[in-house]
């Protein structure tokens, strides 16, 4: 699907705010008049702060939600559609360098991240938070694969993210029909790690990411690379994964510090490092 206009008015550091605070990186989609559809210039924000995070020392968990009443509501199509006369690859490369970067920079971000679902997450913004590492949903979220409702297939690697989460013919019912999933239902099927109260998705978040931010942070960025590949994996490949990154961390300053304080009986304290 061609990108659609950039919307005048607006910086794009006030449609994606983004704070760090005692190391974990919050990200928040701020176009609640629209359910945070998502226009070009906002993903390639999210994606720039999403490979900044990765990279930045000082950022060890982050945390990706919206305002309104909406998380997200895919991608912004308004005159998109059919602009211009197309040129036969034009959509496949809009694709790729569109919405499969955006949910590729989620997957390979080195820290963990998560989806705090405050509202409606449909299409490739549902998309966005199956890409995340845990999701948090309030009880009147609704995760919407709305993509049949438009006669278009599913983008943003759905399905390659839903059929590893809820299987083949969960992730066919899903999209074939295109029906709301309540959040309730979402974490039954394994979508969702909790669902919470509509008050309390900021506290429960914030408790989720100062864990995390505390933790090992080599450790978690191995273990979520070995998860994300084991499904791609062989026995034989996957075990050698797990060899390599044992041998990677072993050699961190946290691994050290674990094993120290448990001979030692005391509580680890984590650097990141």
């Amino acid at each position: 699907m061609p990108d659609s206009p950039r919307v005048p008015g607006n910086s794009v550091d006030s449609l994606v705010q983004h704070a760090t605070d005692n190391q974990v990186c919050r990200i928040t989609l701020n176009r609640p008049e629209t359910l945070n559809a998502i226009t070009p210039d906002q993903r390639e924000r999210i994606i720039e702060l999403l490979t900044d995070a990765s990279a930045d020392p000082g950022v060890r968990a982050v945390v990706l939600t919206g305002t309104g009443r909406g998380f997200c509501a895919g991608a912004d199509l308004r005159g998109g559609s059919a602009a211009g006369e197309r040129v036969p690859g034009d959509v496949a490369r809009t694709i790729r360098v569109g919405a499969q970067r955006l949910i590729s920079a989620v997957l390979d971000c080195e820290k963990p991240v998560i989806a705090a679902v405050n509202g409606t997450a449909a299409g490739l913004g549902a998309h966005l938070a199956f890409a995340c590492d845990l999701v948090l949903a309030v009880e009147s979220a609704k995760f919407i694969e709305v993509f049949v409702r438009r006669g278009l297939v599913p983008d943003g690697g759905g399905a390659y993210l839903l059929p590893r989460l809820v299987g083949p013919q969960r992730a066919k019912e899903l999209m074939f029909f295109g029906d709301a999933l309540t959040a309730a239902d979402a974490e039954r099927l394994g979508l969702v790690n909790r669902v919470v109260p509509d008050g309390e998705l900021d506290k429960t978040a914030r408790e989720w990411a100062a864990r995390l931010a505390t933790g090992p942070t080599r450790a978690l960025a191995l273990t979520k690379q070995l998860v994300n590949a084991s499904l791609d994996s062989d026995r034989t490949t996957a075990f050698a994964a797990e060899a390599a990154a044992q041998e990677i961390n072993m050699a961190t300053e946290d691994a050290r510090e674990g094993v120290a304080s448990f001979v030692e009986r005391r509580s680890a304290e984590y650097r990141g490092r």
